[in-house]
């Protein structure tokens, strides 16, 4: 019922891709995706060598037979030290099937993915910048609104709007995300013209997923409300958990302080120790607004079946009214 372009081309039973997640996607979550029928999603730059990044990718093919994708986030610029060649120097080798690419252009990584058969999707947050993805060789591209976790870009704009103004601006696939948590919010996403969508926060609250169960159970209590949108100050604007730290950033940055300052807040070290010890106040925790749609704590698999059910719910409910 919903084969879309996106499952065509990716091979995969259903149009749900795992968002990225930095810190959490690891092997096992995205194997358990992946296995459920949608594109699970690990992360390169939890990794800080090679070999590590190596091992990750082959623990992920043990976990499953299916299609899954590694995420490569780069930074603005190559800069020295930074492993993204590396890290596409493996992806090739070992035959992942998929590539996520999120920060800048990745055009000069296109014709090696293209020369190995894999399927590049990059990740933007305005419809200028999809544009560039599509015009770069991307074969899908992904569109995330304010309302995502993470990184949803400095324009405040909206997943509707977003969403339903890339599908009409280019021609390759398009995966919507933000606030996206359930059957309804996909048949939304595809009725904007999107092919598929990509989960990040509904993916959290899964046993799957290694963040500490203090942080699950916090979503499933949370309220859309509860999030805050931070580091607009340094152009690299997160939508995170509205705790000690976030405020504390808040606080610094209308004070006018340097990212030096904010790293002794805003760091990814501090932020991945308090995620697996628990701490709920001690690190910046990405979390979207689409912790106001979830109420439980589930399998991944019990996460893909429901949003699959609740959307043919939803689509035999639209079509009732053309009767």
């Amino acid at each position: 019922m919903f084969k879309t372009r996106i499952t065509e081309l990716l091979k995969i039973k259903y149009p749900i891709m795992q968002g990225g997640m930095q810190h959490l996607g690891v092997p096992e979550l995205a194997a358990a995706v992946s296995n459920a029928g949608g594109l699970g999603t690990m992360n390169a730059t939890i990794y800080p060598t090679i070999p590590e990044f190596r091992d990750a990718i082959r623990k992920a093919k043990s976990l499953t037979k299916n299609p899954f994708c590694v995420n490569v986030s780069m930074l603005p610029t190559l800069s020295p030290g930074e492993l993204t060649p590396e890290y596409f120097k493996v992806i090739v080798e070992e035959g992942v099937a998929v590539v996520e690419t999120a920060g800048r252009d990745p055009k000069d990584f296109v014709p090696l993915l293209k020369a190995a058969g894999i399927k590049l999707i990059h990740k933007v947050a305005a419809v200028k910048y999809a544009k560039k993805a599509e015009a770069a060789g991307a074969d899908i591209v992904t569109i995330v609104g304010l309302e995502c976790a993470g990184h949803p870009g400095m324009d405040d704009v909206t997943t509707m709007i977003l969403g339903n103004k890339v599908a009409r601006t280019v021609k390759i696939p398009v995966l919507i995300g933000g606030g996206i948590a359930d059957g309804a919010g996909m048949v939304a996403a595809l009725a904007l013209g999107g092919d598929g969508v990509v989960m990040g926060t509904r993916f959290v609250a899964t046993e799957e997923c290694i963040v500490h169960p203090s942080f699950k159970k916090w979503i499933v209590d949370s309220s859309e409300n509860d999030t805050i949108l931070i580091q607009r100050s340094i152009r690299n604007m997160i939508r995170a958990m509205k705790n000690d730290a976030a405020r504390k950033c808040l606080e610094l940055e209308n004070q006018g302080v340097g990212l030096p300052e904010l790293l002794t807040v805003i760091s990814g070290k501090k932020s991945k120790a308090s995620q697996l010890d628990g701490d709920l106040s001690g690190g910046i925790f990405a979390v979207g607004q689409a912790t106001g749609l979830i109420n439980d704590i589930k399998p991944a698999k019990q996460v893909i079946d429901d949003v699959i059910s609740e959307a043919e719910t939803v689509m035999n409910r639209l079509n009732a009214f053309q009767q």
